[in-house]
């Protein structure tokens, strides 16, 4: 189903694979002794102990661990969704700190970074098309509509734009989701337990996809808890207590 899609490179435009694409070392990604800690005083919990993380450009990464581990922490923090207590994190180079404003932390994510969620988080009264072109209204990306159905045809979808998230299975909404996640073509697709709320087979292609876009050049980084999942990557990391093991 996937596999004679178009591939989306600039906004609107359509590229052809680079077959012989080698792999960049060069970080997207890294962080050092990154602290964050919710609460106060005797209640606090430190959901963030002392992490240290590298992550290339181009590769495709699993974030593992137990419940409360604190692997969607450093997900909301690497995705500049929440701000760390201490500690330095760069993005492409850049610092990003707790001291980094709110708007821009929303322009880094506007610009960089994709997410995709486990529970889709689609605006339910809005269709698949329109929840595709939300996030292109506050980036002024022009030809907003014209790129929406160019990705939703490539998660094959294209029969299915004017439709409602209950309208759709839990497969396609997450394709949807994917689909918006590159409206701005972020060189950053994170991605919270995208197989999480699918069935099996919902699950491969959503994998498939990932890997695709993936070898168009996009780093991703998911966190899971399926094992299965996290072999499909290049690369997993573990984490347990807050710290990566």
């Amino acid at each position: 189903m996937l596999a004679n899609r178009n591939k989306l490179g600039k906004v609107g435009c359509k590229i052809k694979p680079n077959k012989n694409r080698k792999t960049v070392t060069m970080k997207i990604i890294e962080t050092k002794e990154l602290v964050k800690i919710y609460g106060q005083n005797s209640l606090q919990i430190k959901a963030l102990d002392n992490v240290n993380l590298s992550i290339n450009k181009g590769e495709f990464v699993a974030i593992m661990g137990p419940s409360g581990c604190g692997k969607s922490t450093l997900l909301y923090i690497l995705g500049c969704l929440d701000k760390p207590n201490s500690g330095t994190y760069y993005l492409d180079g850049k610092e990003v700190s707790k001291k980094t404003s709110s708007k821009t932390l929303a322009r880094i994510r506007g610009n960089k970074i994709g997410f995709i969620f486990q529970t889709f988080n689609l605006l339910p009264r809005t269709s698949a098309l329109n929840n595709v072109i939300l996030p292109a209204i506050y980036s002024g990306i022009k030809n907003r509509k014209k790129r929406a159905i160019e990705l939703l045809s490539r998660v094959g979808l294209e029969k299915r734009i004017h439709h409602k998230p209950n309208q759709l299975s839990g497969g396609e909404q997450q394709r949807v989701a994917i689909a918006r996640s590159l409206m701005n073509n972020p060189e950053i697709i994170l991605a919270d337990e995208p197989t999480g709320n699918l069935d099996s087979k919902s699950g491969a292609e959503i994998m498939k996809l990932l890997h695709e876009l993936n070898q168009e050049g996009k780093t991703i980084i998911a966190v899971t808890h399926d094992e299965n999942i996290a072999k499909q990557t290049q690369r997993i990391i573990r984490m347990k207590d807050g710290k990566i093991i």
